[in-house]
């Protein structure tokens, strides 16, 4: 039979969290523990939390993101799992966030600093400034009007020297473009 854990209600506000999608296995002879008025359900254990839910990303005063199954489950409510140890304070003053770009998937991502796979290397933001340069990046994977402007006929490449810049300095995206566009006329 399953011991109740039961955390301190207070102990999500605030907090940013990576949830991994799991299969229903996973909860098998898991006591569901709260249900939330938006119909997501929380388990808990020892070693973390169990969420079932179809919304991810920004809730009430948290962000909490799934990292999907590969292949991707079909269905609309999504398992996810997070230790303990893995949910983060978040605010609104603080520079805590730094993004990472996934080149072979073309997606950009923020996590937290306290991540233990953070390298020291990406600037560290907050919140709003890390949503402005997710959406920059976004623009310069999904659109391709903007190349039109450089000396190269590999969107790719310019992407890279653009998005790594946007990622490891706090030059306007303007700069980074001028800079790019003065290295490829050299």
């Amino acid at each position: 039979m399953q011991k109740n854990y039961k955390p301190h209600p207070n102990s999500f506000k605030n907090t940013f969290c990576v949830f991994h999608e799991v299969l229903p296995a996973a909860i098998e002879g898991l006591k569901k523990q709260f249900e939330s008025k938006a119909g997501s359900s929380y388990y808990y254990s020892t070693e973390g939390m169990y969420r079932i839910s179809n919304h991810w990303g920004r809730l009430a005063n948290s962000k909490w993101r799934l990292i999907p199954m590969e292949p991707e489950t079909t269905s609309k409510y999504k398992i996810g799992f997070a230790k303990w140890d893995g949910f983060y304070p978040d605010n609104t003053t603080d520079e805590l966030y730094y993004l990472e770009m996934d080149y072979a998937k073309n997606t950009v991502s923020y996590q937290h600093k306290n991540n233990p796979k953070y390298n020291q290397q990406a600037v560290l933001r907050t919140s709003l400034a890390t949503t402005k340069r997710i959406k920059q990046i976004r623009n310069l994977i999904e659109l391709s009007s903007w190349a039109k402007h450089f000396d190269c006929d590999d969107i790719g490449l310019l992407r890279k020297l653009i998005i790594d810049e946007l990622i490891y300095t706090n030059k306007s995206l303007e700069e980074i473009k001028r800079e790019v566009a003065e290295k490829l006329e050299s």
